[in-house]
């Protein structure tokens, strides 16, 4: 008999199938999602027992937001690069923004959501120009935030 929480899916989710929400707005057509993770520091207190002898203490120390990485193939939209410059700019009102990453069942029902908050382009990059290439020019935004969460 299997174990684990009967009310939840045993299907893992599907990696090709999610999009991105900024704002609300859904921006499609990312190839790939990175750097997506949540952590929190690792305090060591250095000590010594009753005997003298020392003794390390790993504590929980401050949450670390990701950098979210993001890829698309380039196209006419500027809408990336505006919000990047306004981060250049110093328009932090417009340049903080919050958004979602959210993932698809193989029926497309939404079975995951990561929020993250106060989000701004820290970097933009342009890559896959060669002469006689067939590939697509690649977009590839590096995007800092202040919070990262499952919420579901």
């Amino acid at each position: 008999m299997a174990n684990g929480l009967p009310q939840l899916p045993q299907d893992s989710l599907a990696a090709q199938r999610f999009s991105i929400e900024i704002d609300g707005v859904t921006i499609v057509q990312f190839q790939e999602i990175s750097g997506t993770a949540s952590e929190l520091e690792v305090v060591e207190l250095k000590e010594n027992d009753a005997k003298g002898r020392p003794v390390i203490k790993k504590m929980i120390g401050a949450y670390k937001p990701p950098t979210i990485t993001l890829k698309r193939a380039a196209n006419a939209s500027m809408d990336l690069w505006q919000w990047h410059k306004d981060g250049l700019d110093g328009k932090l009102t417009t340049a903080r923004r919050n958004g979602s990453i959210v993932q698809y069942d193989h029926g497309f029902a939404e079975v995951a959501r990561y929020n993250f908050t106060n989000a701004w382009v820290q970097k933009l990059t342009i890559s896959g120009m060669k002469a006689g290439d067939n590939a697509p020019s690649v977009e590839e935004i590096s995007i800092v935030c202040e919070t990262f969460e499952r919420v579901h």
